[in-house]
């Protein structure tokens, strides 16, 4: 392959890349914990958009299980857009023919 076709390459992986990035800050993720007591949105790059507490699980004598529930949808939620965000950007990599990119 010579620079020239290299170089068209590369622009065009880099215009696919910040197309999927664009979509990834669109997509929205939900996670939950609790049976459904605490939900945690999330764009598609790991972005927290909202997190929203049933009123029965806000109670001052157990404040331990609260955070854990929001720690673990977090978590949850993180896990999911990155998983989202490999899937998507692997696709574009696997048309490069490189391997080990970290997508």
């Amino acid at each position: 392959m010579n620079i020239a076709k290299m170089m068209q390459a590369a622009t065009a992986a880099q215009k696919k890349m910040a197309k999927i990035q664009e979509e990834l800050a669109e997509r929205r993720i939900e996670a939950t914990s609790g049976g459904g007591r605490v939900t945690v949105a999330a764009s598609g790059t790991g972005e927290i958009l909202s997190l929203k507490i049933a009123p029965e699980v806000v109670t001052p004598d157990d404040v331990e299980m609260l955070e854990d529930l929001i720690l673990s949808a977090v978590r949850q939620a993180v896990a999911d857009a990155k998983k989202l965000s490999e899937s998507e950007m692997g696709k574009l990599t696997a048309g490069l023919g490189i391997p080990g990119l970290p997508f």
